[in-house]
């Protein structure tokens, strides 16, 4: 069983004091989480709430998990095809599919009780986009998936992190900017709001910095575009893993 996260003064003085290098355009909001998986030890800049876009398929794939495993079945030939076109393709038809069968907000939110998310909303009716959720929480979800105190199976953790492998090629930005190397399982998630022309811009996952792993939530909203924001996640991303390696961010 891997530590529990250990939120650090420090880490997170450091953490503020890396992000600001990032430049952050007037109107647009971020936060970031980190965690580094062998102490345990985390830093979290911004509180804010934040449209989870489509980071919320691994919430969605996680509850259809666990619901699978309270029934003591597998998921079917049809759900593993969804799981994969949500995952790897971010295919929005399929993630309207397995957030029905999960019953839509109601089964996120239970499922989410029990993952330890406190600050996490489902979107209203079919609207999963416009989840509501903190980068902090995006963090402990991350644990879920990538560690073992965890509410999800062994095979149920390693099914996702296989499809957060898996990621298209068109969609490899985001956390995965502040590795090292190749090694890194993320989902990022962008949208743009039709109110406001503006772009919400997320991305979560796992990388390998400096010899470690890290677990990385950055969220963003109020982006003029949606590279603007791609920037701005990474960004964050490079300077919270910044804070545990030193490196410029």
């Amino acid at each position: 069983m891997e530590p529990a996260a250990k939120p650090s003064a420090d880490r997170d003085a450091l953490l503020a004091k890396a992000m600001r290098t990032v430049t952050v355009e007037d109107g647009a909001d971020v936060a970031v989480a980190v965690l580094e998986t062998d102490s345990g030890e985390s830093a979290v800049y911004g509180d804010g709430t934040f449209d989870t876009a489509s980071i919320v398929k691994v919430d969605i794939l996680a509850t259809l998990l666990l619901q699978a495993q309270d029934a003591d079945r597998h998921l079917t030939e049809q759900e593993r095809t969804y799981a994969t076109a949500m995952i790897e393709n971010s295919d929005n038809d399929s993630a309207s599919a397995l957030w029905t069968a999960i019953g839509q907000a109601d089964g996120l939110d239970t499922a989410n009780k029990r993952f330890g998310l406190t600050d996490t909303a489902g979107g209203d009716g079919g609207l999963w986009g416009l989840t509501q959720t903190t980068a902090a929480d995006q963090l402990t979800l991350l644990r879920q998936v990538f560690g073992d105190a965890s509410e999800l199976s062994e095979a149920s953790r390693r099914y996702l992190r296989g499809l957060m492998d898996g990621i298209a090629e068109n969609q490899r930005w985001g956390v995965s900017a502040a590795a090292d190397g190749a090694r890194w399982a993320l989902k990022n998630g962008w949208l743009a709001r039709s109110t406001t022309g503006l772009w919400d811009i997320n991305s979560i996952g796992r990388i390998t910095a400096g010899g470690h792993d890290y677990l990385v939530a950055a969220l963003s909203n109020g982006n003029s575009t949606k590279a603007g924001g791609i920037s701005l996640v990474e960004a964050a991303a490079r300077a919270a893993v910044s804070a545990f390696t030193g490196a410029p961010a």
